[in-house]
């Protein structure tokens, strides 16, 4: 049971990583909306590292953020976050291989193995926080524009890049439950063993109080 818990929170773990990496490179955080406009002549989408514009034949042309202490306060949090995502990403992926119990990484000593997985489980959750909090406060400041009436620039919507940094929190948030929930699952081996032990240890004191209650009857009978 533990193992297959264990499997399923490193596979969730590694697609959120995966989706973090798309997340972060992906074009399309946020497009131009077609709401109020009768006339389209190009359609502009931008994310943390650049902005692009594309015509009506297809063809685009981008360009990176040249300062950034021009950008605004939340786009550089929210490169710092993805970041950081990745970061705790990577080093749950590898916590965890070294703490499965079907792995042979790290040796036998499965005690510290289920610790190790605990610590890549944590590292996942801090990954699904850190991409949650990112794609989330991008997408409040795409919609507070979007619904604000004075705002005077171009209006965008919400793009395909943020509902994968959705997904990618969501699946490293699970891997990192089930890493945490696997540290208190019993394999049946150990129930086994501890029930033979308790067992073991049972007749053990049987056997001694038996054994004390013959050799006094043993010597009464001598002395009479």
């Amino acid at each position: 049971m533990r193992d297959a818990v264990q499997v399923c929170g490193l596979v969730s773990g590694f697609l959120g990583c995966v989706c973090a990496f798309v997340t972060l490179h992906n074009s399309t955080w946020k497009e131009s909306s077609d709401y109020d406009d009768v006339i389209i002549t190009s359609k502009l989408f931008e994310n943390l590292w650049m902005s692009c514009a594309e015509d009506s034949t297809g063809v685009y042309n981008c360009w990176y953020f040249q300062s950034l202490l021009a950008l605004p306060g939340y786009i550089q949090a929210c490169r710092a976050l993805m970041i950081a995502a990745i970061v705790m990403g990577t080093f749950g992926l590898v916590a965890t291989l070294v703490g499965m119990q079907c792995s042979k990484i790290g040796g036998e000593n499965y005690i510290l193995k289920g610790r190790i997985a605990a610590v890549g489980g944590v590292f996942f959750i801090l990954q699904g926080l850190c991409t949650m909090i990112a794609v989330s406060w991008y997408a409040a400041n795409i919609t507070r524009e979007f619904f604000d009436p004075l705002y005077p620039g171009t209006k965008y919507e919400i793009g395909e890049g943020l509902y994968i940094g959705w997904s990618s929190g969501t699946l490293a948030l699970i891997g990192g439950c089930c890493l945490l929930c696997s540290c208190n699952v019993k394999r049946k081996e150990e129930m086994l063993a501890y029930h033979h032990q308790t067992s073991s240890r049972g007749a053990a004191l049987v056997h001694s109080a038996s054994s004390r209650t013959h050799s006094s009857q043993y010597g009464r009978n001598a002395y009479v």
